[in-house]
């Protein structure tokens, strides 16, 4: 970390590791964006592009990683929602700030290839009921989503889908998190699994989504949408996916992931499962 002194104020100069979901906005041209949400560990910033994702979450290492994520080793700077800020150039400018991001991670990493035999059992654990219980439980829409991706029936997965876009309060809503977790699993799964058939759904479910999220639900988690459709994710969520592979242990991973914020864990875990069961389903489909 280096401290620069100007005229105006004082800058400081640090580096930081980005997710290459961000790396196409981080490495256009210079844009400015403002400051969405503020959090002791985290600043979500808005960037003026037609480019996804248009959200990017400056944090450090005590945040969820998001896949939309720049990671300082440092304190964040004295900022209010609102404020004034830049990304491009490899950089972000923040209050006080300069951001120079000099390495990158995948917040998509390949996944291996899944015995099938292990999804059931897998599944039974991700069904069983947990606290906190997701914020849609019960819901219509969530049981309609889960009966037609198990059954492969895109028209009835595609409108319930769209009853859940933006569906819930907060900066990332429940019906958005189902989503995710979804999208993430079928995609991954379905590429571990070599069942075909749910990478397609996975496809078509990722386009109906995203088509006009910017209008349908919050910056972020419109955003959050986008790097879904993508297979990419937070490390809690890879790492419940690596627990139903057999990579590591599957209930704490599933503990970790149900922790995050108020329900969305709780939410994300949900279309976990709801995306394993439809691999399941699908895998012995004709």
């Amino acid at each position: 970390m280096t401290v620069s002194t100007h005229a105006r104020r004082t800058r400081i100069h640090v580096t930081g590791a980005a997710s290459t979901a961000v790396r196409p906005v981080l490495e256009s041209p210079r844009r400015p964006a403002r400051v969405l949400a503020v959090f002791p560990a985290g600043v979500y910033l808005e960037v003026r592009t037609e480019l996804e994702p248009s959200v990017i979450a400056v944090i450090t290492g005590e945040a969820t990683r998001l896949p939309n994520s720049v990671l300082l080793a440092g304190p964040l700077p004295h900022v209010t929602v609102g404020d004034d800020a830049a990304v491009g150039d490899r950089s972000v400018e923040l209050g006080s700030l300069i951001l120079r991001v000099r390495r990158w991670w995948d917040p998509a990493p390949p996944p291996t290839p899944i015995d099938r035999g292990r999804l059931a059992g897998a599944g039974a654990i991700l069904a069983r009921p947990a606290e906190p219980a997701p914020g849609l439980a019960g819901n219509g829409a969530v049981a309609s989503l889960a009966a037609a991706c198990a059954e492969g029936w895109l028209l009835g997965a595609v409108s319930a889908a769209e009853q859940l876009v933006g569906l819930g309060p907060g900066l990332t809503p429940s019906g958005d998190d189902v989503l995710a977790g979804l999208l993430v699993t079928l995609r991954r799964l379905g590429t571990a699994t070599g069942t075909e058939r749910a990478v397609w759904l996975a496809d078509w479910l990722a386009a109906a989504v995203t088509f006009d999220a910017r209008t349908r639900t919050t910056p972020l988690s419109a955003t959050l949408l986008h790097c879904a459709a993508r297979g990419e994710a937070s490390p809690e969520l890879i790492a419940v996916l690596r627990g139903v592979a057999g990579e590591q242990a599957l209930e704490p991973a599933l503990r970790r992931l149900r922790r995050l914020g108020h329900t969305s864990g709780a939410d994300l875990a949900q279309g976990v499962a709801i995306g394993v069961g439809a691999v399941i389903a699908l895998g012995g489909a004709r």
